[in-house]
């Protein structure tokens, strides 16, 4: 059976952070190392400990003084907007009906799905990302090509076939029967294949009917499995537009509500527009509100209260999703959620930040013991991080004396550059791209 032992400065969060001085939230190792079997973590510790428990002839791969830490998960993006990221001038439903209907037609064709499928896992690893939530477009051929990637990578993966019966061009329109039909038959194929798992998906309220929001109440009562995603109050337009369709409702959180949607396997984009009452909600349903910085900015939506969602207990993860959102870095994501909690009054310190972009997200899937830590028994999916691998990065590195200061320079200034390595269940998967330590980060000594 296969056997690596990872070495470097290992860090990896047990639980999350109350304050930038939590150092009982982390473990954090100068010499560290990662002893990883058949793509299973056996054990972390300092490489002395570590090297004893393996075999004299096992392979090292030694990437000190980089950072190791568990490869990054995101949470929400959208696989078939990966050509259509950088769209000029709209908000979101203009934008919808100008960039993104007419890109996500594209994907009847299964030869271009596979090909935009295979480049979307590549950025995805190229930015240290190696578990994400994605919708596909309304064809069963791209949600083949979706998981088709990922298998072939061996990246645990989850998303599933947007239905939309109405508001969308006749071309990306199913019917409630159809959507359901082809939900079930994909469900059957992909879910539980390997790493796969599969995300029931109505896109919005503004492109389901009743009739097919009914039908996603079916599948998710017969497959509680399964993870159910969609959008929530992204942008004050949408959500008049939304709750004018469902009049009978509370609100557009009481939509969801009213089908049965909401509960712990439940991930809603944006949830940028809420009132107490729709947060109090998510709360009790277990349901996760997902925050989407660089969305949320580039499309002039708003500013997600992440302070009001700690306040009522309601969960939340972030994500990325592209292609609103403008990088598949989770680093520049986490810089401009930074940046939007800011603007309100918010902290957010690098211990939280780094702990949101692994661990965090993991419970926000359920998927802790598997993912998001380097712990025994996981898998071994795990980002190397270089910390000068920019020039400014490294000049501004010299000056460098904690931690936390190191990781809040990754997040403010980091990109793919500074992704060193990413394994995916302990297969290497950005060898090409290794380069040696700079002289700076060698001499640094770390608080």
């Amino acid at each position: 059976m296969n056997e690596v032992l990872i070495r470097g400065r290992v860090l990896t969060f047990l639980a999350e952070p109350q304050g930038i001085d939590d150092t009982a939230s982390y473990r954090y190792i100068e010499d560290g190392a990662v002893f990883v079997r058949g793509g299973k973590i056996v054990e972390i510790g300092p490489y002395g400990d570590i090297s004893k428990l393996t075999g004299a002839d096992i392979k090292i791969l030694d990437h000190r003084p980089n950072l190791i830490l568990p490869g990054f998960i995101d949470t929400h993006l959208h696989f078939p907007q990966t050509q259509a990221i950088a769209s000029y001038g709209a908000q979101l439903l203009e934008w919808l009906n100008t960039y993104i209907f007419v890109e996500e037609q594209k994907f009847a064709r299964a030869a271009h799905a596979a090909e935009v499928a295979d480049r979307f896992m590549d950025e995805l690893l190229s930015n240290g990302t190696t578990t994400a939530v994605a919708y596909c477009s309304v064809h069963p051929e791209s949600v083949d090509a979706y998981f088709t990637a990922a298998e072939a990578r061996g990246m645990c993966m989850i998303g599933g076939k947007v239905m939309m019966d109405r508001n969308a061009p006749d071309a990306l329109r199913d019917t409630p029967q159809r959507g359901y039909d082809e939900t079930k038959r994909l469900i059957e194929k992909w879910h539980g294949r390997g790493r796969a798992h599969y995300a029931i998906s109505p896109r919005f309220a503004i492109t389901s009917t009743p009739e097919q929001m009914e039908m996603s109440k079916a599948l998710v009562a017969e497959h509680p499995d399964c993870y159910v995603q969609t959008h929530l109050s992204e942008n004050r337009d949408e959500i008049a537009f939304t709750t004018s369709l469902y009049p009978e409702a509370k609100d557009y959180t009481d939509i969801y509500a009213r089908y049965g949607l909401l509960n712990e396997r439940m991930l809603l984009g944006h949830c940028i527009h809420m009132s107490e009452r729709e947060v109090a909600v998510l709360a009790e349903t277990g349901a996760v509100g997902v925050f989407c910085p660089t969305s949320n900015l580039f499309l002039g939506s708003g500013l997600f209260n992440a302070a009001q969602f700690d306040k009522l207990g309601a969960r939340w993860s972030v994500a990325t999703d592209v292609g609103a959102g403008t990088s598949f870095s989770m680093l520049e994501t986490m810089d401009e959620a930074y940046k939007v909690l800011h603007l309100q009054g918010q902290r957010l310190t690098p211990f939280n930040s780094f702990y949101r972009m692994t661990r965090g997200n993991a419970l926000a899937l359920g998927l802790e013991r598997q993912i998001g830590s380097l712990q025994a028994g996981a898998d071994a999916d795990i980002v190397v991080l270089d910390s000068g691998a920019k020039s400014a990065m490294e000049f501004r590195m010299r000056t460098v004396t904690s931690l936390a200061e190191e990781l809040f320079i990754l997040q403010t200034m980091g990109d793919d550059r500074c992704i060193a390595e990413v394994y995916v269940a302990g297969k290497a998967m950005k060898t090409k791209n290794n380069k040696p330590a700079t002289m700076a980060q060698a001499s640094l000594q770390l608080a």
